[in-house]
């Protein structure tokens, strides 16, 4: 099963070192029964792509915590065992799982990252995400514009370059 894992480039060097993501459980997103549902009408790329984007929003929340990773959402697709992946009906986000293991490299397919020029648009999304949460439109238009800059992909042989 396909699986994105948020992810900012300070944690991609840790995981990197360890040869894993983890430990477990990880915060996912990954094409799940509400995801369908709600884009019914969606091929298996669109909800993946939905996927995905679930978690570069996660991303900023990443980068918000960490103030001194640089400012590029970074996403790490993985193909684990179903039967490491849960999803709780109900909750808010439609592609929201927690995969239950650690993810070893071998397992992630690939990398998606921001490119460096998206930067300025990031760090204002992360700045903005206070506001956002709070009900202010303009910030949530703010945060928003980050989905305006497509992730890079990078094979996994590339994401040490970064």
């Amino acid at each position: 099963m396909r699986v994105y894992l948020p992810s900012t480039l300070v944690k991609l060097a840790d995981v990197l070192a360890a040869g894993q993501v983890g430990p477990a459980p990880l915060t996912g997103y990954a094409v799940t029964p509400a995801l369908r549902e709600w884009y019914a009408e969606g091929d298996t790329e669109e909800l993946e792509y939905a996927a995905m984007t679930a978690a570069a929003r996660a991303s900023l929340r990443l980068l918000a915590a960490d103030p001194a990773a640089p400012p590029r959402r970074v996403v790490l697709a993985a193909e684990v065992p179903e039967r490491i992946v849960q999803w709780r009906p109900g909750e808010q986000e439609r592609a929201l799982v927690q995969v239950t293991a650690p993810v070893r490299m071998r397992q992630i397919a690939a990398g998606h990252v921001d490119d460096e020029a998206a930067a300025d648009d990031i760090l204002a999304a992360v700045k903005a995400l206070p506001a956002a949460d709070a009900g202010d439109a303009d910030a949530q238009f703010t945060v928003d514009g980050a989905e305006g800059h497509e992730l890079l992909w990078y094979a996994t042989q590339e994401l040490g370059d970064l």
